[in-house]
Parts: C-alpha cells; sequence; structure tokens
C-alpha cells in the first residue's frame, strides 16, 4: 500500500517534471508537507479537453461518481493494479480519468517485534517519483464538485527490501504520454504497465515512528535514524 507520501516541492517545480501546466487553483500553491496522509491535498496531471496537460489539486482518496456522497468511501486512497481494471469503484476513472501523481517519496512501515518502523522512499536519482493515478469528479446536487485521487498499487519489487508486500506503481518519463492518452481504453494497453519499479529506482532509510501521526509535518521527519533490529531490541 501507499498511505503516505512527502510533497514538498513547490507546484511550479513538479509541472515542469511532468511537463503540465498549472491550474489556476495552483496559483498560492499547495505546501510544502513532509507528511501527508489520505484525505489530504495532492497533486495529479490529466490531459484536458483541449489536449493540454495540467497538474491540479485532488483529494486524496477517490471518491467515484457513483457515490452518494463524497464522504461515504474509505480506503480508497490506493487501487490495486490486479483489480483496478475492473472493480466498479475504479474502473470508470481507469478508462477516462488516468493521472501522474507526482510526490517527493513516500513512506512505508515494517514491524520488526513489536515495533513499527518507517522507511522513507525516494527515487535514487534524486528527482521526484510519479506514481501512476486515477481520478474522479463528483458532485452531488447543489454541492461543489470533488475532485479526487488514488494511486495505484503493484505488488513489490526488490527495492522494497522485503519491508512490504506492496509498492506504488511508478511511471517513467517515456511511459507518461501512453498512460494519459484519452484514446487509450483498452485493457491489454494499460495493465501491463502497472508493474514493479525496476531495481536501483529507489532508496529508502529508516526515519522517526513521529512520522506515524499526521499532526507531525516538518522535513525534520525525512532525517535517517538508527534502524530498529531483532538485536537492538533486547537492550
Amino acid at each position: 500500500m501507499c498511505g503516505r507520501i512527502a510533497l514538498y516541492s513547490d507546484p511550479p517545480r513538479l509541472a515542469r517534471l511532468v511537463e503540465a501546466g498549472i491550474d489556476p487553483g495552483l496559483v498560492d500553491g499547495v505546501g510544502p508537507h513532509w507528511n501527508v496522509g489520505p484525505t489530504a491535498t495532492i497533486l495529479g496531471a490529466r490531459e484536458s479537453s483541449d489536449g493540454h496537460r495540467v497538474l491540479r489539486p485532488y483529494r486524496w482518496g477517490l471518491v467515484p461518481r457513483m457515490a452518494k456522497d463524497a464522504s461515504s468511501h474509505k480506503g480508497t486512497f490506493n487501487a490495486r493494479a490486479e483489480t483496478v481494471a475492473t472493480k466498479q469503484m475504479f474502473r470508470h476513472a481507469f478508462m477516462r480519468g488516468r493521472a501522474l501523481i507526482p510526490a517527493d517519496g513516500f513512506f512505508e512501515w515494517k514491524t520488526v517485534g513489536n515495533i513499527k518502523q518507517p522507511y522513507y522512499f525516494h527515487r535514487a536519482d534524486g528527482f521526484p517519483v510519479v506514481f501512476a493515478g486515477l481520478t474522479e469528479c463528483w458532485q452531488g446536487e447543489g454541492a461543489d464538485p470533488v475532485y479526487s485521487a488514488t494511486i495505484i498499487t503493484t505488488m513489490s519489487g526488490s527495492d522494497m527490501d522485503g519491508i512490504h508486500d506492496r509498492m506504488p506503481v511508478i511511471l517513467e518519463q517515456g511511459a507518461w504520454d501512453h498512460w494519459l492518452d484519452p484514446d487509450v481504453i483498452e485493457r491489454d494497453d494499460l495493465e501491463p504497465m502497472l508493474h514493479p519499479a525496476p531495481e536501483g529506482t529507489l532508496v529508502h532509510y529508516p526515519v522517526s515512528n513521529e512520522v506515524g501521526n499526521i499532526r507531525n509535518d516538518r522535513p525534520e521527519l525525512l532525517h535517517p535514524v538508527p534502524e530498529v533490529t531483532p538485536l537492538n531490541l533486547q537492550w
């Protein structure tokens, strides 16, 4: 799963990264944040109706079009690659709402004894990561539209180092156009893209367990700390 990200780069930098314009709603910027969880604001880039790629804010946690209200769905911050094309909650967004979700990195936890050790993952080359995402626009009667997004996950690759059995799908630049192409709607053209990142894409290190509290949001959360091991738990 991927339920916590860091998003401290400013939107203009991320827009340049994904070769997108910036939605007017981002004029004042989003962030910086070092500990972003579900229901908070993340960023996504999609192809607009006029063929231009635009980066805009989304609520993290997909609200499907069929929802009766915007708060009735929980656990939709991730969509599994294995079922995303067929699960009712995601299949419309998979066909019509695919997006690039940029972030500076993400967190994952590993249980050691009775301790959960968080790790921070980021690209080995120093660039932000770009996740495969889905978006929707939900609007109830008399309500403002809710723009929401989810991050697709797949089975873990070697860069996860046994820390978790799943990881977010990371798209390289050469795949972006195909992923966003509104004319591409067949599962056979899209599902092969939803694979673990190649070895060496990511690096990681242990960080403070303070990241477990979403109220903590500061740069120091990304500082490395000593790793918890079964041996040092004995002392």
